[in-house]
């Protein structure tokens, strides 16, 4: 690759097919009401409802997608992504990549100060990226996305060197997220009880509360002069406060909504979609991400899924789609693949790769030696029932995924499995995943670029005491991984593609990922509030946002 400060890593066809339709409306990026000449407008506070909240709000720690919306509008990153897979400067103004692409060098904007009023610097930069990596974080996302990391080097004051051990290639795509966001190294000193609470950044807001189950509040930023090249304008913030509610219920959240409460929600629930569309004063938009679906994972190395004649039949012998289309009315469509369509090396075959076939389900079930019935109608095998423990986090079940969760357990019931539900916090959950303690477990992993699939199913991201992987379905394949590591070691954007399809397709024929549905974004919008932009994977910024009522 040619030394860049532009570069096309991710490439066109990482987010060009990404879906951002506004319906019943303009799209809530581009509406102008609010002024005669359609000019944005300086001041208001804009109020955001979401759905679920973080429970830690240090973005080098969480994998949660609403960590990332509550920190970004505080950290800023070395480089942003465009839709197209573009990245562009922000807090560094250049950099280039060596020829054996193990190195990257950076060089970093002056002038640029946290919000503590200590300086950003290369020393700002290494401390950052050394607290991903940190055992103490205990990071359950960045690092992962971190790749062969080897180091840190501050060149000079604004010089920086980031080092690998082979090449990595999706590394500027992921150092454009929120999760690679570049915190003040005071705070970062405080430690990770008080990042999860609060973190400081040179972002265009500046926190001012964190309350647990109830929201956060943010101030303008005064001195903020140094927003992504691309962005819709310079300088600082439109808004004048910004505030985000947890409003976990969808009726009260709809609620706030619809009375002009607040000016805009997360998680517009899919039977209320046609009438937002019919509210002349609300608008939906839809973002489909990039990334891991919703997907559910067998634990492939022991108990019922250890044999793939059994974890077939399970996905074989559940009608998916149907459940998908009828519990979402169409807001979400049903997966076929771990990763969505919007994701660089899709494999649309996997679309057509296997299906729903209760009568074949039976016969794989008979062939693996359930073959026998108990009073209840549920499978046997010597005397032993065929059962599914499913830990399954309740308290943060979104998008009516316990309502879901119900109706598979219905659906695999008819062909014999006893789905047995334990409900858990991340917490409790810690240890049964280091162990392998479960047979199913389900969650979406949102990245902008096919790595996720090495997330998902690369041998070393099988969680251990040591580190806390995303291969849940614990999905042991030499040669899945071969393919994941070349795709590593290459930038030319059809080599990747390539070889994150044949993952697709063999991670399907092993029965590895149970697909279930593809997640869309559905933000609902007041047309007061103008501007709202988005993170690459698929959440909404506010820098560029405006509020047309003071």
């Amino acid at each position: 690759m040619p030394p860049s400060h532009r570069s096309a890593i991710a490439g066109p066809a990482l987010l060009s097919l990404v879906m951002l339709t506004a319906c019943g409306g303009t799209d809530a990026t581009t509406q102008t009401a609010g002024r005669p000449d359609g000019a944005p407008v300086h001041g208001g506070t804009l109020v955001f409802g979401v759905n679920t909240e973080p429970l830690n709000l240090d973005p080098h720690a969480s994998p949660q997608d609403v960590t990332g919306l509550f920190t970004r509008p505080v950290l800023d990153s070395l480089v942003s992504l465009d839709d197209k897979g573009g990245i562009h400067p922000w807090l560094a103004s250049s950099w280039k990549i060596s020829s054996d692409g193990k190195t990257y060098t950076f060089k970093l904007r002056e002038g640029v100060k946290f919000s503590d009023g200590s300086a950003f610097d290369a020393a700002a930069v290494k401390a950052n990226l050394d607290h991903i990596v940190d055992p103490k974080t205990k990071s359950q996302l960045a690092a992962a996305a971190f790749g062969p990391y080897t180091g840190t080097k501050v060149v000079d004051a604004h010089t920086v060197t980031v080092s690998f051990a082979k090449p990595y290639s999706p590394f500027l795509a992921a150092l454009a997220t929120a999760y690679f966001g570049i915190e003040s190294p005071k705070s970062l000193a405080e430690g990770p009880e008080a990042l999860a609470k609060k973190v400081v950044g040179t972002g265009p807001f500046v926190i001012d509360r964190f309350t647990p189950h109830q929201g956060i509040t943010y101030h303008r930023n005064p001195g903020y002069a140094w927003g992504p090249e691309g962005a819709g304008h310079t300088g600082t913030a439109y808004l004048d406060k910004l505030e985000i509610k947890v409003l976990t219920e969808d009726s009260v959240r709809l609620g706030a909504l619809t009375s002009g409460q607040i000016d805009a929600i997360a998680g517009v629930p899919p039977v209320d979609l046609k009438r937002i569309q019919a509210d002349p004063r609300l608008a939906v938009v839809k973002r489909q991400a990039p990334g891991g679906n919703y997907n559910y994972y067998p634990n492939t190395a022991k108990g019922v899924f250890a044999d793939p004649k059994v974890r077939q039949a399970f996905r074989d012998g559940i009608d998916f789609a149907t459940i998908v289309r009828k519990l979402y009315f169409g807001a979400f469509d049903p997966a076929f693949s771990p990763v969505s369509p919007t994701t660089l090396g899709y494999d649309k075959g996997t679309e057509t790769q296997w299906r729903y076939d209760p009568a074949a389900a039976g016969r794989l079930l008979d062939d693996a030696g359930w073959a026998g019935r108990d009073a209840e109608g549920y499978r046997t095998k010597d005397g032993a029932r065929l059962t599914v423990r499913w830990p399954f986090f309740k308290s943060l079940a979104r998008e009516q995924r316990g309502t879901l969760a119900e109706q598979v357990q219905a659906e695999a019931k008819k062909i014999g499995f006893e789905v047995r539900f334990a409900d858990v916090t991340p917490n409790d959950f810690t240890p049964m995943a280091v162990a392998g303690d479960y047979d199913l477990i389900d969650f979406s992993w949102q990245r902008a670029d096919g790595d996720a699939l090495r997330n998902l199913f690369a041998i070393a991201n099988i969680p251990n005491a040591e580190r806390f992987g995303q291969n849940l379905a614990r999905y042991d394949d030499a040669e899945v991984d071969g393919w994941l590591n070349g795709a590593l070691a290459t930038t030319d954007l059809a080599e990747r593609s390539q070889l994150y399809a044949q993952v697709q397709r063999k991670v399907n024929a092993d029965a590895a990922v149970f697909p279930v549905y593809v997640f869309n974004y559905l933000l609902g919008v007041s047309k007061a509030a103008h501007g709202i932009g988005w993170e690459p994977q698929a959440y909404p910024t506010f820098y560029d946002a405006w509020v047309s009522k003071a």
